[in-house]
């Protein structure tokens, strides 16, 4: 399962077109649409010439036609590209979550790799010896604990550090920019997935974030902002004329993206998320679940946008690997209305409440947090679902921070 992942990743990343002048062509498949990385190839490449190109990326750094930007930026004789820099999942995506990543060398171009999620995750001056200028470039999935924003953070850190200018090429919000859900981090519960208090669904692209951060937080760094041209707030990433890469191993597809925000809340208890699965995060379940109860339970809910419906599965790897799993697929019907993180709250405090002997949520580290506490942001909601509290109530207490949380958003979105 993961070297079939790893081929495929390696094609997708493989194969740039370019003339004999190393010009690429072609990656403007569709003018009224253009990615960062385009814009910066066709309106801004100033921003780069003449200084030795760091690169952060992984393989959704593509453009429409599906080029790389390493390749694109390598084979491009106006660019001197010096070090690329790689994420969790590494920079041509073939390490699965968790999976710490080395140091090597980029076989395609010969360039020197170095981790951000190995012994460090924010480059050191080392790292950086050779590089005047820095560039992002990662799809992100719209969800507070996915870890890519953090790095971009932590990089922008080190850029700051060592008066390097730091460049963001943007990309959509496949969840669209729209909607900002569930409760704002609470800095106490910080950890690399969630850094900062934003709310689980913040609406913003990584470009927006990176703004954000820079001057809410205090980075300070030089910061550049490659804009999309053509995105609209409204746009779910089917809504754009892209392909979607997988941003990591166990986000295959946009519908993943949309379940996650929720459905990724099951990773802070004994059930299984789908990991090892066709189908992560929209499978769920436990070999101790009743599928049919639980899909009955939830289905009489009556949540907006989203229908569930009685699976079972076995897990090639993760959770309850190899053994016969009982629970859910979830079925998002209609995505304008479709509430992801309190679907996923549903979820886990139905699971708690019909299976109380055989539910847990993942243990306790020395200072009495669950990992679930650090993916839902605070300690609170753990406790509201095992005193039987209702979701209505738990949203009820987070929205004044999440409203707070929007008039500060509004300074920096850029659609």
């Amino acid at each position: 399962m993961v070297m079939l992942v790893s081929i495929l990743v390696m094609t997708t990343m493989s194969g740039v077109s370019a003339d004999n002048n190393g010009k690429h062509k072609g990656h403007h498949k569709n003018k009224k649409f253009q990615l960062g990385v385009e814009v910066l190839l066709d309106e801004q490449k100033d921003l780069l010439e003449g200084q030795r190109v760091g690169l952060i990326t992984n393989p959704t750094g593509v453009d429409q036609e599906l080029n790389s930007i390493v390749d694109l930026l390598h084979n491009d004789p106006d660019i001197n590209l010096t070090a690329l820099y790689g994420p969790e999942h590494g920079v041509r995506g073939s390490a699965q979550a968790g999976e710490y990543v080395d140091y090597y060398i980029d076989k395609n171009t010969g360039l020197p790799v170095f981790s951000l999620y190995g012994e460090t995750r924010k480059p050191t001056p080392e790292m950086l010896e050779n590089v005047d200028v820095l560039v992002f470039d990662i799809q992100d999935v719209g969800t507070r604990f996915y870890t890519y924003i953090y790095t971009m953070a932590y990089a922008m850190e080190a850029a700051q550090e060592n008066n390097i200018p730091f460049i963001v090429l943007d990309r959509p919000n496949p969840l669209s920019g729209t909607k900002v859900e569930g409760p704002v981090l609470d800095p106490e519960y910080a950890s690399f997935v969630g850094k900062y208090p934003i709310p689980l669904r913040h609406g913003m692209t990584v470009g927006e974030l990176a703004k954000f951060f820079n001057t809410e937080f205090n980075i300070g760094a030089d910061l550049t902002v490659v804009e999309m041209d053509g995105w609209k707030r409204n746009m779910h990433y089917d809504d754009t004329p892209l392909e979607f890469v997988m941003p990591s191993p166990n986000m295959p597809t946009p519908e993943t993206a949309m379940v996650y925000p929720g459905a990724a809340l099951i990773e802070g208890t004994n059930v299984s998320e789908g990991r090892g699965t066709t189908k992560p995060f929209e499978l769920i379940g436990a070999p101790f679940i009743n599928s049919t109860e639980l899909a009955t339970t939830l289905n009489d809910l009556n949540l907006p946008g989203v229908a569930f419906r009685a699976a079972s599965f076995t897990p090639a790897f993760s959770k309850h690997s190899g053994t016969l799993s009982h629970g859910i697929q979830i079925h998002v019907t209609k995505k304008e209305a479709f509430h992801p993180i309190e679907t996923g709250l549903h979820i886990v405090k139905t699971i708690h409440d019909l299976y109380p002997e055989d539910f847990a949520f993942r243990a306790e580290n020395s200072s009495g947090v669950s990992f679930f506490d650090n993916l839902i942001g605070n300690g609170w909601i753990r406790e509201a679902i095992e005193n039987g509290e209702s979701v209505e109530s738990m949203k009820e207490q987070w929205q004044e921070d999440l409203n707070e949380f929007k008039e500060v958003r509004e300074e920096y979105l850029l659609y």
